[in-house]
């Protein structure tokens, strides 16, 4: 009897303690956190960084062209001449690392001819060609190796692609002046929008590169090439970036 009188009692205090809990705590002023039941809002913005740079190498294409009837006399003769061009480019101060072979060409042509009023063809003579590429890393004298590159018996010549060489610590220092950029766009939709502009989500790098055309001018003398400007290329960083919107 007295076990159940005084379980009796345990559940009339908590009855009443849990009355006057409801009374008397501000349970309005509670904050009981938010369920979100949608994704936080964002905004996705690019930033960009530009830098001019001026062109650091300049490539050249230097090739020899040969038609004989013999093969080999064709061949002989194209690759005595290529081996030239190449020494003379050597001694220019071009390193062996810097040169390449870009093609080797040899094709016989067929001649057509008529016989009994009929179209015909038959073996002609032979066409062989070789191609070497050249680096220059001092584009100041861009100039000068076109001269040694047609004097060495190149038959054509392509060139100079003025270009960047080594970008890496260019591209790094824009990507913080894009990020930064991005940053400042989406600051302006967030004041628009009456918000304020939370942490970056996440970030989508890009990267661009364009090319100045060279500036030719006439030679005052002689020779096969005349004064060049290397002009600039533009080193671009691009990102895309997501900030949340509070």
């Amino acid at each position: 009897m007295n076990e159940k009188l005084m379980h009796g009692v345990w559940i009339i205090s908590i009855i009443i303690l849990l009355t006057l809990i409801c009374f008397f705590v501000p349970w309005k002023k509670v904050n009981w956190g938010i369920i979100a039941t949608q994704p936080a809002r964002t905004v996705t913005v690019t930033g960009q960084a530009i830098s001019k740079q001026k062109n650091q190498i300049a490539t050249f294409s230097a090739g020899v062209s040969v038609t004989k009837d013999n093969k080999q006399d064709a061949t002989n003769e194209v690759t005595n001449k290529i081996n030239a061009i190449v020494e003379a480019a050597k001694a220019f101060g071009i390193k062996t690392e810097d040169i390449k072979t870009q093609y080797i060409s040899v094709y016989q042509n067929q001649e057509q001819y008529y016989e009994d009023n009929r179209q015909k063809t038959r073996p002609g003579q032979w066409n062989v060609s070789n191609s070497a590429s050249f680096v220059l890393r001092d584009v100041t004298r861009a100039s000068a190796l076109t001269d040694v590159l047609s004097k060495a018996g190149a038959t054509n010549i392509n060139g100079p692609q003025f270009s960047m060489d080594e970008t890496t610590d260019i591209e790094n220092s824009l990507l913080g002046e894009a990020i930064a950029n991005a940053r400042k766009k989406a600051e302006l939709v967030a004041r628009g929008a009456n918000m304020k502009l939370g942490p970056m989500i996440n970030v989508i790098e890009g990267y661009s590169m364009t090319q100045s055309r060279p500036v030719y001018f006439e030679g005052g003398g002689g020779g096969g090439g005349g004064g060049m400007e290397a002009g600039t290329a533009a080193v671009e960083k691009t990102v895309t970036v997501m900030f949340e919107l509070k």
